[in-house]
């Protein structure tokens, strides 16, 4: 294996330094008396002249090596940097004196960058800054030049050398400075990182927020055009938001690494917190952001420091902004605020000489560190996917860190001053990216390059622990340019659509002026197993060359417009029966073509005719036999030392097409004709060869082995032709249609044993696998349409018909972690934030539905726990169900089913199953009956910690007697469910025979639920039966009230309850009535005067349904009779009411 290219980019594509690379060596050395020149060895170009050698012909590589140099990512400015001194060059299209067209890096500006006495350039970068514009895409607007000097200032400069921003956050050494772009998540729930400047110092660490340097770089550069061009005032530029901290705990720190923002998972929170607080440390209930970075030095080796969001960003005081052109020069003070015009010189040189306020550092503790008292690192180099990093040290050691774990995982030996570099490959377009299985994100690879200066080699390893994968001989003098980030200003949003030209990793060369990047293809990070990988990549190489020297578009597409056209021209004639056969075969054997591309010429265009052979079968299935034979006779088809006893490759190349085509009718027929093709040839070469009985007993059994597989391949390609007929069966009318599936034995082999009909395939098709993927399928389609809550419920419906509990368990639990929970949390702390059922527009904004969805949507929530938890309880009484499939297609090696991930999935943890469907249950019942409701404040810390866990695992949950001021709300909230329930029901059950509707709002099963709610939030199921009853003969239902009155314990206080309610009603008849009669004023006047008192105070305004016939107010007084014991302090005045409801009963 090999690297693709190393090799400089030219016109197509290289870009040549070496003129250049001359001036900047004159331009430093020039005047300069303290350059070190005693072992400079040779020039730039052997053919120099003598008078340029007076400057140019010490040796490149020392003096370049004194430099401070930094490539944009774009590949367009380089800069080069030595003392107070640089140079910028930029790209730049030149022509030679051949015509010949290359990039080459040409100056565009020179001159000294430093401003305070005895300061010099300690690092630069060169950060490009994305456009603006909505017609960008991908390529900088303009290219700022950060400087760090040794006074400790950080300059910021256009790529004319035009100072834009200078500030002095540390009167110290600026030993690196190192950027951090945006990049987008390749997975989901990965962090999106913000942009960042990170400047070191000896003592502190200083970080500038992306965004606000992005802006306040574009608003300075404006006010300088502006300044340049009508010299008219400018204002203050937004102020850089920062950090400083103070790294302590380090002997000696030289590089970092500013990781990004992370989360520890719970687990690495507590053990953090057990070691640094001790065994009685408190944990917070979420775990903080925390900003990582990591440091190389001496005392420890390797630094791990952890900052905590959330701290306020002070601002930079003091911000200084030049203003240059060839008309007016001015420095902006922040102080004022102003930019200052006509001033004197002397004011001028005061403001100049008036060093700003050092803001001081925030002191940040070390963590933990890599401990090597002799060790000293040098340098760090993050990866791009931030979670390992490259150090190197003064041993000549490169170890690889994981910033993960802290650990170091890999170390190589004999890399004295080595220079770093990472490669981020993404994988090549490849044929399974349009099969019709579920899509994949697209892999990345990493890889680290290694520049060996000592040694003058270039290494390429894969990460984390694979092989070395390329090495290069180069120069020993040559500088490794990484920049490790990309175009600043760049988010979520404005990226769409945009092609970023960046270069990962290059080489500069001072020898020959060239500067070569580094290109790794994919497959050499992959496993030897997966080997026929490279082979095949580097076999489409060689296709694509030879077809693009033929003017044939070059690619796949190409590749088959090639082949097929051949094809076509050679033995479509034959097919029809237009051409002699055995003529164009001795032909075609005369031109030396080998029989094997032959063979595969005449199936392409057998395949992809197929509609045609279909038509003419009986003509073209004919000359297709006959034109097998020929290309079998033919010299190298088969050859003579081929063993009988194994499987010939002349068929063998047969049926790999048939495997792999889509073209499953046309395969079939080509198929059973090489069948019988192979059988006679097979036959007549036995034939030739027999000489006793043992030599036909070996045919016999050559011609079995190879006919077995013939009979495996037209079985297989039966069974695709009946699945792909199916599959192009117009749907029903009115049905959402698609576009066609193509299937083919390749698609289903790699597909796994999910993809088959029934009644050719009993054992992969069971009705629990057939239920198991239906409900898959169901709630797929659920999730891309939240709105039509109708297929989770039959994605649930279809759950319930599974017999194995296995199964049934394994299917809820990836069900409810893939698509449901994100969206019931969400629905829930929606409902806790507004405290009551949330209206229409809210359940759409947060939760992605409608009302009237999302209602449905957590019923179906209940049912899925439910399911459950009946799942959890029964798979110990059973064993797991073992999945087979038939025999002709065990070589199925894809995916695995979703029965088979099902039976893979961990057991739940029964109690946080249970603790979710109580939470469902009450999310559903305030929907349902718009109740006002926190569901969430209705449990205690350690319950609301527990919700939306992951089922598997072990939480702390609620346990022992709760709060009573929790159980009074629960009970509250019961209660107003069951009062919705009678109101819903009043409508429909106008008579006790009506039966209730199994769904919705008025079904029967309400009040059992709520029972059974009850009795798991601790609320005692007696008080809500008796809520229950007094309700439904507050409502007028007294016929379901009187079977509801039944379940009741204890009826000393129902009856109590009753009381007063039959007492609202009589005074209703007597008091408040609009058609009072004669005998109900003189029957109130008989009454006791106790009774008639208490009847007075009685409010009929609280009965929902005081139209009551007196039969049933007689019955239910009747009732009351029976359920108070004689001894009872109210059972008189029951006696009483018994008596006035009779006589009214009478009269009436």
């Amino acid at each position: 294996m090999q690297i693709d290219q190393f090799s400089t980019r030219k016109p197509g594509g290289g870009i040549v330094v070496a003129s250049v690379l001359k001036y900047v060596l004159t331009f430093f050395t020039e005047n300069e008396l303290s350059w070190d020149t005693s072992d400079w060895e040779s020039t730039w170009d052997g053919d120099a002249k003598e008078e340029e050698s007076t400057t140019a012909t010490k040796q490149s590589g020392p003096w370049m090596q004194e430099c401070v140099l930094s490539l944009s990512p774009c590949s367009d400015l380089l800069v080069v940097a030595h003392k107070h001194k640089a140079v910028f060059l930029s790209a730049k299209w030149l022509t030679d004196g051949s015509g010949k067209e290359e990039m080459t890096l040409a100056t565009t500006w020179s001159g000294t960058l430093s401003t305070e006495e005895g300061e010099s350039v300690s690092s630069v970068i060169c950060v490009p800054l994305a456009s603006q514009k909505r017609s960008s895409t991908g390529r900088p607007d303009w290219t700022c030049v950060v400087v760090g000097f040794t006074s400790g200032y950080v300059r910021f400069y256009t790529e004319n050398g035009v100072l834009l921003l200078a500030q002095l956050l540390q009167e110290d050494k600026v030993l690196r400075l190192k950027c951090r772009t945006y990049e987008i998540p390749r997975h989901p729930g990965v962090t999106e990182q913000p942009e960042e400047l990170s400047i070191l110092y000896p003592a502190a660490l200083v970080t500038i927020d992306g965004f606000s340097l992005f802006q306040s770089l574009r608003a300075c550069r404006n006010q300088v055009a502006r300044a340049a061009a009508a010299g008219s005032d400018v204002i203050q530029p937004p102020p850089l938001a920062y950090k400083k901290w103070a790294l302590q705990e380090m002997d000696s720190i030289v590089d970092h690494s500013s990781v990004g923002i992370m989360t520890l998972c719970v687990f690495d929170q507590m053990k953090n917190a057990s070691i640094l607080g001790g065994f009685h440390a408190s944990v917070k209930g979420n775990p903080p952001a925390m900003s990582q970075y990591v440091t190389v030095g001496a005392g420890p080796y390797t630094g791990f420091y952890y900052a905590v969001e959330g701290s306020s960003q002070p601002l930079l005081s003091h911000v200084a902004m030049a203003v240059a052109s060839k008309l007016t020069s001015a420095l902006f003070n922040a102080a004022s605020g102003w930019l200052g015009w006509n001033k004197n010189k002397n004011e001028d040189e005061a403001v100049q000489k008036q060093k700003p306020k050092v803001e001081p550092a925030t002191p940040l503790g070390i963590r933990f560190g890599l401990p090597d008292s002799r060790r000293h690192g040098e340098s760090i180099c993050l990866s791009p996917c931030n979670t390992l990093a490259g150090v190197t040290d003064d041993f000549g050691r490169v170890t690889l860190l994981d910033l993960v774990r802290g650990i170091a995982i890999r170390m190589w030996k004999g890399y004295r001053d080595a220079q770093l570099g990472w490669l981020q490959v993404p994988e090549e377009r490849v044929d399974r990216e349009f099969s019709p299985s579920v899509a994949r994100p697209k892999r990345h690879a990493l890889f680290l390059v290694i520049y060996a200066p000592r040694r003058g080699i270039l290494e390429v390893w894969a990460m984390q622990q694979g092989p070395r994968v390329g090495a290069f001989t180069v120069g020993k003098h040559c500088r490794l340019l990484y920049a490790g980030y990309r175009l600043m200003g760049v988010n979520s949003v404005t990226s769409q659509g945009w092609q970023l030209h960046t270069q990962q990793v290059c080489l500069l060369d001072p020898t020959t002026g060239a500067l070569r990047t580094v290109n790794v293809p994919f497959h050499l990070a992959l496993s030897d197993k997966k080997s026929e990988r490279a082979k095949d990549m580097h076999l489409m190489k060689k296709i694509t060359t030879l077809l693009r020297s033929r003017d044939i578009k070059p690619g796949y597409e190409g590749f088959y417009i090639c082949v097929y056209s051949a094809g076509n021209f050679l033995f479509w004639g034959c097919l029809c029966g237009k051409s002699p056969i055995h003529k164009v075969c001795g032909t075609l054997q005369q031109a030396g073509i080998s029989p094997q591309q032959l063979l595969s010429l005449l199936l392409s265009v057998w395949l992809q005719r197929e509609k045609e052979v279909l038509q003419n079968s009986a003509v073209t299935v004919r000359q297709l036999h006959t034109l097998l034979l020929s290309l079998s006779d033919m010299k190298g088809a088969i050859e003579d030392s081929w063993d009988p006893q194994s499987v010939s490759p002349w068929w063998q190349q047969v049926r790999s097409t048939c495997i792999q085509t889509n073209n499953a009718a046309a395969a079939l027929l080509a198929a059973l004709v090489t069948h019988r093709a192979a059988k006679a040839s097979i036959a007549a070469r036995a034939d030739s060869k027999v000489q006793n009985i043992q030599h036909f007993l070996t045919r016999w059994e050559a011609v079995s082995l190879e006919l077995e597989q013939w009979v495996v391949c037209v079985r297989q390609l039966e069974d695709v032709l009946v699945l792909q007929t199916l599959l192009l069966v117009p749907p029903p009318q009115g049905a959402a249609g698609g576009a066609a599936a193509h299937c083919s034995i390749k698609v289903l082999l790699e597909g796994g044993t999910g993809l088959l009909i029934c009644f050719r395939f009993p054992q992969s098709l069971s009705p629990d696998l057939l239920f198991a993927h239906s409900s898959w399928e169901y709630v797929v389609q659920w999730n891309k349409d939240p709105e039509e809550g109708r297929y989770l419920s039959w994605a649930v419906e279809h759950l319930k018909l599974i017999s194995s509990p296995h199964i049934q368990l394994g299917i809820s639990t990836m069900m409810w972690s893939t698509f449901i929970v994100k969206r019931f949390s969400t629905a829930a702390f929606l409902m806790e934030k507004v405290g009551k059922a949330p209206k229409d527009r809210l359940c759409r904004r947060d939760v992605g539905m409608g009302d009237k969805a999302m209602t449905s949507f957590l019923g179906s929530c209940v049912q899925l726990l439910q399911i459950l938890m009946e799942a959890d309880s029964a798979v110990e009484e059973v064993s797991a169900p073992e999945l087979s499939v038939e025999e002709v297609w065990c070589g199925a090696d894809g995916p695995a089913s979703i029965a088979e991930l099902a039976l893979d999935q961990r057991g739940v943890h029964f109690p946080l199953v249970q603790h979710h469907f109580l939470l469902a249950s009450l999310l559903h019942v305030a929907m349902t009956f718009s109740l006002r409701v926190k569901p969430l404040s209705l449990f205690d810390s350690k319950g609301k910690n527990a919700f939306f866990r992951d089922l598997t695992t072990i939480q702390l949950m609620p346990s022992g007697d709760m709060d009573p001021g929790l159980i009074s709300l629960r009970q509250e909230f019961l209660m107003r469910a069951l009062v919705g329930w009678v109101q819903a029901i009043d409508d429909v059950a106008s008579t006790p025979s009506t039966p209730l509707p199994a769904t919705g709002p008025t079904a029967d099963w309400w009040p059992s639920l709520c029972l059974e709610l009850g009795v798991l939030l601790q609320v005692n199921p007696d008080i809500l039966q008796r809520h229950l009853v007094c309700e439904l003969y507050n409502q007028g239902l007294d016929v379901r009230a009187e079977e509801m009155m039944l379940e009741v314990e204890d009826k000393d206080v129902l009856g109590s309850q009753l009381l007063v309610l039959t007492g609202q009603r009589l005074c209703y008849s007597l008091l408040h009535s609009q058609s009072q009669t004669q005998a109900a004023m003189e029957l109130l006047a008989r009454l006791p005067p106790t009774l008639c008192t208490w009847l007075k105070a009685m409010d009929p305004s609280e009965l929902r349904c005081p139209m009551v016939p007196l039969a049933q107010t007689s019955r239910l007084v009747g009732r009351l009779i029976e359920m108070l014991p004689e001894n009872h302090a109210q059972y008189s005045l029951a006696l009483h009411l018994l008596e006035a409801v009779d006589v009214l009963t009478t009269e009436d």
